[in-house]
């Protein structure tokens, strides 16, 4: 089983990881992010896809033109785990 968060630790992490918010009932991070066009962000959703199968653990994500819209969460654990503030940060590093 998956170890869900602490209240203490999603805490660290909200601050750690600025650009995300957490969901109002704590169990998700969630990140808006805005690009020139849609080819740079199906190309931005393309790196991301790859990095999320490598590590086996994929977001809820949506698309319309130049936005995409993540939304980390562990179904396993019914809240955020460490496999959402790992996905967020390497997320973070291919923004």
């Amino acid at each position: 089983m998956i170890a869900r968060l602490t209240d203490s630790e999603i805490a660290a992490a909200a601050q750690e990881l600025g650009h995300w918010q957490v969901s109002a009932d704590r169990t998700a991070l969630q990140r808006d992010f805005r690009f020139r066009n849609f080819s740079e962000a199906w190309a931005f959703m393309s790196r991301v896809a790859l990095l999320a199968e490598a590590q086996d653990h994929h977001p809820e994500w949506s698309n319309v033109y130049n936005r995409v819209s993540i939304r980390l969460t562990t179904h396993d654990c019914r809240g955020l785990s460490a496999r959402d503030l790992r996905l967020a940060r390497d997320i973070d590093a291919i923004a």
